[in-house]
């Protein structure tokens, strides 16, 4: 298959490219720095020709009021386009969870993206994901100073991004699931306890506090971010992959 990969040079998209391209298919990444603007279509003509998948893995530059703005133009521009380039299969990949947490707009983005995909002209996929390992650095930054991490008891169920990227790539290649697919960690964990884990395994002496206020994840509540019944759940652990 000719595989279209939008923000294929990115933490997820530089792997799925990999995964696809090793398997035998012809996948593209396509990226502001490939000449691709989204927002605006240009360069996308291009992308798309002889296309047979396009995966969008492109995110708001900022997880703010200005998301659900971005989200809506930037699938309106890109459904437009593979419609007119007759693209089979169009995946996106959005958040374990999205729909449970109104409190985050940038969560109700996403919620956005999936229905414009879902009402859209092509058939499509989500791959729907927790928390990424690599991303719990940036949340402890969010809340933290020189002495301590200030992090709520928000349930969480991390995943390997390499395990995402897997997930996509598997989809892609498959038939449409004109669904959903939940992709998860093995392991469940308190938000603030995650955080000492974190900071144990990398010699950071700081403290963490529980706050139930404190950060974005504060807004979600009891089981959101964690996967349901019937979620595919990865195999690599966080502290294996802290240690690796």
């Amino acid at each position: 298959m000719k595989i279209a990969v939008i923000g294929g040079t990115g933490l997820i998209g530089s792997r799925v490219v990999r995964i696809l391209n090793a398997g035998g298919h012809e996948a593209l990444p396509h990226s502001p720095s490939t000449g691709l603007d989204l927002l605006s279509g240009a360069g996308l003509h291009q992308a798309l020709a002889g296309a047979d998948v396009v995966v969008n893995l492109t995110d708001s530059p900022a997880a703010d009021d200005t998301s659900p703005a971005f989200f809506q133009i930037t699938m309106d521009v890109l459904l437009s386009g593979a419609e007119a380039a007759g693209v089979g299969h169009a995946v996106i990949l959005s958040v374990v969870g999205a729909e449970e947490v109104p409190g985050l707009v940038y969560y109700q983005a996403k919620v956005l993206q999936e229905d414009l995909l879902r009402f859209g002209p092509v058939p499509y996929s989500i791959v729907r994901a927790t928390q990424f390992f690599e991303s719990i650095d940036e949340v402890l930054s969010w809340t933290g100073d020189e002495h301590t991490v200030r992090l709520p008891p928000t349930l969480v169920q991390p995943v390997a991004a390499a395990d995402v990227a897997r997930a996509v790539a598997d989809v892609s290649v498959g038939v449409p699931l004109r669904g959903t697919r939940d992709i998860a960690g093995p392991e469940v964990f308190a938000l603030d306890a995650l955080g000492r884990i974190t900071l144990a395994a990398q010699g950071d002496p700081r403290t963490v506090v529980t706050d139930n206020g404190a950060g974005l994840f504060a807004a979600a509540s009891g089981y959101a971010l964690v996967a349901k019944d019937g979620a595919r759940i990865a195999a690599t652990t966080y502290r294996d992959w802290l240690a690796r």
